[in-house]
């Protein structure tokens, strides 16, 4: 443009703002007690990290929603979504620099923050939402759920109503956990579409004959074992009975509504033909695209047990500065699991000797 001048460094990442907002309470850093500085610093580039992860959790949703995910697609939706598991990786080791600030010195400064938490990062909460955790699961603050706690805050500060507006905007969307079984959904299993006729008998003939080798294998090993001496017979096939019990609630969905047992059964089963047929070109990226799900959500787990002993060994187990138990808390967050079926199928998984004749090889190689 005439007469504009040459963009700078600073002038991109518009660095006069972002260097001016480490001020604290006072929006003076010559007032911020000695260490203050180090955490604020650490705190908002971990807001800054979950900008960016919303962005490409969102990105990543968006490819896998359209109601046919050309094949094409998926190593676009695995490099948003490793991309996010990175992210989550830094925030891990971003825990490692706060841990500089030692019990004492964090003491100086923390009554500074009450009421004020972590637990009010609302960036947090829309990155849970999006993932799919349900409110349903969350541990509550006192008596409280985590969502109504911000909700409350909504009222009594400019960043309540931000905080808000975030919070019900990520539960208008479509989260990940939902477009993922869609896909799954659409999933050919034994070359039959959930639009093929005769796909519902083709589903249940997959799952009949996958947990009829589940028995067959769990009858191998037990033998095996009898054979060797580790237990009788009458004491340990009880176990195997019990695992092709656990076979069977997971692939036929007796564990879900009846209203939801027909699609679940056939997202279970896409999961299980997926892992168990992974080497089929067709299913090559289905497959890495399920690894990297289950991956991200491994660090989810890692930064919630991470931040627990971060804290700890901070402040112990006192009174979280929002009111909350503190790392009693943390600690019973790293139970929350979003993506449950990618996890579960690792319990139902049989040999590749076990495995079912394809029906339809053909069908799942290179056009």
């Amino acid at each position: 443009m005439s007469g504009s001048s040459t963009p700078t460094y600073w002038d991109y990442l518009q660095l006069n703002n972002l260097l001016d907002q480490q001020g604290g309470l006072e929006g003076d850093e010559t007032q911020l007690m000695p260490d203050e500085l180090h955490f604020i610093v650490v705190h908002q580039t971990m807001e800054l990290w979950f900008k960016l992860l919303l962005r490409e959790l969102r990105l990543a949703r968006d490819h896998l929603a359209v109601p046919n995910v050309p094949e094409e697609r998926i190593p676009y939706v695995v490099h948003h979504l490793s991309r996010v598991t990175e992210i989550i990786k830094l925030c891990v080791q971003q825990f490692q620099v706060v841990e500089t600030l030692t019990p004492q010195d964090f003491l100086a400064f923390r009554g500074k923050l009450s009421p004020a938490s972590g637990f009010q990062s609302f960036q947090m909460r829309e990155i849970e939402i999006l993932l799919g955790l349900e409110e349903s699961e969350r541990v509550l603050l006192g008596k409280i759920g985590a969502l109504d706690y911000l909700k409350t805050m909504s009222s009594t500060s400019p960043g309540g109503t931000l905080a808000w507006e975030h919070i019900a905007k990520a539960r208008e969307e479509q989260t990940l956990l939902s477009a993922m079984n869609n896909w799954l959904y659409r999933t050919p299993i034994q070359g039959s579409g959930p639009d093929d006729a005769g796909d519902a008998e083709a589903v249940q003939a997959f799952i009949d004959s996958y947990i009829e080798a589940v028995g067959a294998e769990g009858a191998g090993q037990l033998e095996r074992l009898v054979e060797s001496g580790v237990g009788t017979r009458e004491a340990l096939a009880p176990r195997f009975e019990g695992t092709t019990k656990q076979v069977e609630e997971f692939l036929l969905a007796g564990d879900v509504d009846e209203a939801e047992r027909a699609q679940t059964k056939r997202v279970r089963a896409a999961l299980v033909f997926i892992e168990s047929y992974r080497e089929l070109p067709l299913l090559a990226w289905p497959r890495l695209l399920l690894d990297t799900i289950v991956e991200l959500e491994q660090q989810m787990v890692i930064f919630r047990a991470r931040h627990a002993r971060m804290v700890e060994r901070v402040i112990g187990r006192r009174v979280g500065t929002g009111g909350s138990s503190g790392v009693d808390y943390l600690e019973r967050t790293t139970h929350y699991r979003v993506f449950k079926d990618l996890w579960g199928v690792r319990t139902v998984l049989v040999k590749k000797t076990s495995l079912p004749d394809l029906s339809s090889p053909d069908f799942y190689g290179f056009a």
